[in-house]
């Protein structure tokens, strides 16, 4: 292969692995409207009487230990919320359940146990408690 192609064809991956890298990391951490239920993912006791915020999480997960500091602290403001985090190496099954391509992934998860949002990756906590504050709402209409 000419030398000129061969500059051209790394170039050309180079800029294909910047857009990629470019749009995943524009969805981590972004709110995406939920779907499913949450049953079955521990005894009825460990989720908020309002809403619960679910974790999913692995040991070698460098993020996981900062996000579900955050989440404790977000939950313990909110009168009836819990935060429940749910390690897949002892539940591998739930990670296909509910998608779970990278950890961590938070759902927000109403009293009904219904998944009203997710976050794959570390979530902002300003967005965590912006869609945790419009299930409490609704709970509060009810």
């Amino acid at each position: 292969m000419p030398a000129g192609s061969a500059v051209t064809v790394l170039l050309a991956v180079v800029v294909v692995t910047l857009l990629l890298g470019s749009v995943l990391r524009s969805r981590s951490g972004r709110a995406r409207s939920g779907a499913g239920d949450a049953d079955g993912l521990a005894p009825a006791a460990a989720f908020g009487a309002r809403a619960t915020l679910v974790q999913f999480s692995t040991p070698t997960c460098a993020r996981c230990p900062a996000t579900a500091r955050q989440l404790d602290r977000i939950a313990e403001q909110h009168p009836g919320v819990a935060h429940l985090e749910i390690d897949l190496t002892e539940r591998p099954e739930l990670a296909s359940r509910f998608d779970v391509t990278q950890t961590p992934t938070v759902l927000v998860v109403d009293a009904d146990r219904a998944v009203r949002t997710r976050f794959g990756g570390p979530p902002r906590p300003a967005d965590v408690s912006t869609s945790l504050t419009a299930v409490l709402e609704e709970v509060a209409r009810a």
